[in-house]
């Protein structure tokens, strides 16, 4: 890896990049660790050129990729933060100091682990870009994991897996996020990644790249007649993602059909809709495996239209289709939405809904413990898209119930709630609700408070957190009326 490749990454999504910014960035870099060898052999220097090549590759803007030169300048080298400031700026070296606080979390028995965990998750929620630098760095220490002990080589992929890769996932950046989880799988499973790996590779990838062209001359033929601009995409899916569908659907191999996707990239989002129809004009659609992401996006910003059909010889066939916005927000999440809002002169720094999630936590926590919880069943499981009857969209963890959705809407809704109705049915409370169910929470205007045994099946933290509140006022209310002059201490 070299300045001059990060350089010509750079320049094809930002020709008007301060090039010699990046240069004396590479320089300071340079001097500062001058003499220093990483483990693998290597000089130490090779680490931030690819943390930065890797930023770029996010397409990242130029203060981000700076500071990923920068990373370990003031804790490996006898270069300073004050120096970092005076030779770059203000905003650079506070990036440099936020990827150095989160340099220090190593597992370090729990709860200084999880103490550190708390202050990554703040720290990203003042400057998501540091975050991004952290995922360059880890994805390419997680690549020269040879040179570490076995027992680090597990904590580091471990706590990859556990936290950053769903952190990853959440910003929407897949690119880098399936190859955490790749390189994690290889250490953590090693027999099976490699009988997946097998099986993937030597035993079906010839026959599904036979498939896949198959597709795209058909597809490719119509659409031209149709005169749409596009371009056809074959992509595999990633090992580790499969090996997780295998295991929780309990699925062999053979059985796991969508291993692979075609996307179609087109100009305008008029554009996505035209060829819907035309792929479903040409192959009958599985209907269940439909999906409007760009209707309703997911919480990460994610959009695109997701179709399965049964294609030749009656086997099943996922087609993404998007616009290059989407396309590459998809690939590199908040960084290249960064750079398509710059492009139109808007402002990017709107919180993502979930960072305002861990802010709450945050607040309503003094207990690192129970903070920690919150965000990994919160903010990091699964997420689901439910409805109201009025198409309002409320995005939940999976595993979510009436209850909490009730509690979503307001707290009164959540409180006085008597009945659920999903998709026109009547079903408990503690209902389990899926992607994309609408909700009608029917109200008992009289009730006082909600139910204490809510508590046993709710899973968000807002709805526990009212229903104990005001369980306790309520009971508080009628010991006050039992005993006379009795006071809450």
């Amino acid at each position: 890896m070299t300045i001059e490749q990060v350089i010509r990454k750079i320049q094809e999504y930002n020709p008007e990049a301060d090039i010699a910014l990046i240069e004396r960035a590479y320089e300071f870099a340079k001097s500062a660790h001058e003499g220093q060898i990483r483990k693998t052999g290597d000089p130490y220097i090779i680490h931030p050129l690819h943390t930065a090549f890797t930023l770029a590759q996010i397409k990242a803007d130029i203060p981000t990729i700076v500071a990923g030169l920068l990373h370990d300048v003031p804790e490996d080298t006898s270069r300073t933060l004050e120096e970092v400031k005076e030779n770059f700026g203000e905003e650079i070296a506070n990036l440099v100091a936020g990827i150095t606080k989160l340099s220090n979390i190593k597992y370090r028995g729990e709860e200084r682990y999880k103490e550190s965990l708390r202050k990554m998750f703040l720290a990203m929620a003042e400057d998501l870009r540091v975050i991004l630098i952290k995922f360059a760095d880890r994805l390419h220490n997680l690549r020269t994991l040879e040179g570490v002990d076995s027992k680090k080589r597990q904590r580091i992929c471990r706590e990859t897996l556990e936290i950053y890769a769903p952190i990853a996932g959440l910003l929407g950046v897949w690119s880098l996020k399936w190859q955490m989880e790749d390189i994690c799988f290889k250490y953590l499973y090693p027999e099976e990644y490699q009988d997946l790996e097998y099986k993937y590779e030597i035993e079906r990838r010839a026959e599904l790249n036979q498939y896949i062209n198959k597709l795209k001359i058909i597809l490719d033929s119509e659409l031209s007649k149709s005169g749409i601009e596009h371009k056809i995409e074959g992509r595999f899916k990633h090992l580790y993602s499969i090996w997780q569908k295998m295991k929780n659907k309990d699925r062999k191999f053979d059985e796991v059909y969508d291993v692979f996707a075609l996307r179609v990239i087109v100009p305008t989002v008029a554009d996505c809709y035209n060829v819907l129809g035309i792929i479903h004009s040409i192959w009958r659609p599985n209907y269940n495996r439909f999906k409007d992401y760009i209707a309703v996006p997911k919480p990460n910003g994610y959009r695109s239209l997701h179709t399965t059909v049964f294609g030749p010889e009656g086997k099943s066939a996922e087609f993404q289709i998007r616009t290059q916005e989407m396309h590459d927000e998809a690939q590199y999440g908040i960084s290249a939405h960064a750079h398509y809002k710059s492009q139109m002169n808007e402002k990017t720094d709107r919180p993502l809904r979930w960072i305002q999630e861990i802010l709450e936590a945050q607040k309503d926590s003094s207990d690192t413990a129970e903070f920690i919880q919150t965000v990994k069943l919160d903010v990091f499981k699964d997420r689901i898209f439910v409805f109201t009857p009025k198409g309002d969209v409320y995005d939940l963890p999976r595993g979510s119930t009436p209850i909490d959705f009730a509690y979503a809407v307001h707290t009164e809704v959540g409180n006085k709630c008597s009945q659920a109705i999903v998709n026109s049915k009547n079903y408990p409370l503690d209902h389990e609700l899926k992607n994309g169910d609408m909700v009608e929470i029917l109200l008992e205007k009289n009730r006082k408070s909600p139910n204490h045994d809510w508590l046993k099946f709710v899973k968000t933290r807002k709805a526990k957190d009212r229903i104990r509140q005001y369980s306790r006022r309520f009971r508080l209310g009628q010991i006050k009326n039992i005993i006379p002059g009795f006071k809450d201490n």
